[in-house]
């Protein structure tokens, strides 16, 4: 498979790992990519996707056309490659799971405002089991801050493929699904109070829940 124009348009580095990825998943993984109509043409906003597996955050940017940024845990950060990979990437380092990082979330914003993409997980963490887990407020502190529309999404398949168990399944399909965008009068309600953050959260996991898997096995 060649490069894409929007590939070439990437930082280099993520371009390439983009392109790499792009390739192993329609060789070894290949599922249902729906709803690429309701990504936002342009200017920046969140992706809200369910997390299962460490296959998660790649397939959620794998066709978004431009290039995204990531939270991850900082203990992935160590001598050598994993550390100069994701530096190179741009994914931002978190100290705990579910976005309660100060450093990281200023990073988000500034990231968001600047008209990036970000992609988030709602549940903080991977599934133990494949299942949606409850929100944890750190995505609805974010969204809520900034105002951006949140794109729900939602991955299916990325368990059975590589799931807790760190085997690899070939020829397990993944499917990744993009819902209706969220408007923050959608998710956002000041009159909250103090659950506004997490309100917010458990209304853009609500969205995530609605998205439905294919119709059909994928083969």
């Amino acid at each position: 498979m060649s490069v894409s124009p929007t590939e070439l348009e990437m930082e280099p580095l993520y371009g390439l790992s983009h392109a790499i990825i792009r390739i192993v998943y329609e060789i070894f993984f290949r599922g249902e990519i729906a709803g690429l109509e309701n990504l936002p043409a342009g200017g920046g906003y969140i992706v809200a996707s369910n997390h299962a597996s460490l296959f998660d955050p790649p397939m959620v940017g794998l066709y978004i056309p431009q290039q995204v940024v990531f939270f991850a845990r900082k203990t992935l950060w160590k001598k050598g490659f994993a550390s100069w990979w994701l530096d190179g990437v741009g994914t931002i380092p978190v100290d705990r799971d579910g976005g309660t990082d100060v450093a990281a979330i200023k990073r988000v914003l500034q990231t968001l405002r600047r008209g990036r993409v970000v992609i988030l997980f709602p549940e903080g963490t991977r599934s133990r089991d494949g299942r949606l887990q409850p929100p944890r407020p750190g995505i609805g502190l974010i969204a809520c801050r900034t105002g951006m529309p949140v794109v729900p999404a939602r991955v299916f398949g990325s368990f059975d493929a590589f799931g807790r168990d760190g085997r690899l399944h070939f020829g397990s399909p993944i499917s990744i699904r993009y819902g209706r965008p969220l408007k923050p009068e959608e998710y956002d309600r000041p009159e909250d109070g103090r659950e506004r953050y997490a309100r917010a959260a458990e209304r853009i996991m609500a969205a995530i829940e609605r998205i439905e898997p294919p119709s059909r096995p994928v083969i």
